[in-house]
């Protein structure tokens, strides 16, 4: 098992290098050239770094990830690729993505798409809380238990 991060943008990498250290589970952030960074990280974890463009990121997370790791993403078709694979799909808002819930999120994706489309407006997410780094720590942790 290791853990495989879509890396552009994701609010809890601190949380993931910080127990994939304590547990000695291999982490792989993948991000775009545009998001580079030369920050030192841990040696467990290994940095991938992909063209930008539409999905280069979510294409090699697909190439990369193997049934029995664990995935975090907000992007819910990239989730949708993972979970037939065999992957444990955690969003950084603390829910995990599931063959369950998968279709309602992509539907309700697509319908916010049209009116979008269609010149009307939704809401956007809301912003990233201290709770919502909780919850996923909490599953995180839990997920990372389970799969040792």
């Amino acid at each position: 098992m290791r853990v495989i991060v879509d890396a552009d943008a994701c609010p809890v990498k601190d949380i993931v290098i910080k127990e994939t250290k304590q547990k000695d589970i291999p982490a792989v952030l993948v991000s775009s050239l545009s998001h580079y960074s030369s920050r030192e990280l841990p040696p467990h974890v290994e940095t991938v770094f992909v063209e930008a463009g539409a999905d280069a990121a979510d294409f090699r997370i697909v190439q990369l990830a193997k049934q029995g790791d664990v995935v975090v993403t907000q992007d819910y078709g990239l989730a949708s690729l993972l979970l037939p694979k065999g992957c444990k799909v955690i969003h950084h808002k603390g829910f995990e993505y599931s063959n369950e819930n998968i279709n309602h999120l992509l539907e309700t994706r697509y319908m916010g798409s049209m009116i979008r489309k269609g010149g009307g407006r939704t809401k956007g997410p809301k912003p990233f809380s201290k709770e919502d780094g909780r919850a996923f720590a909490e599953l995180f942790k839990r997920r990372l238990e389970e799969g040792m």
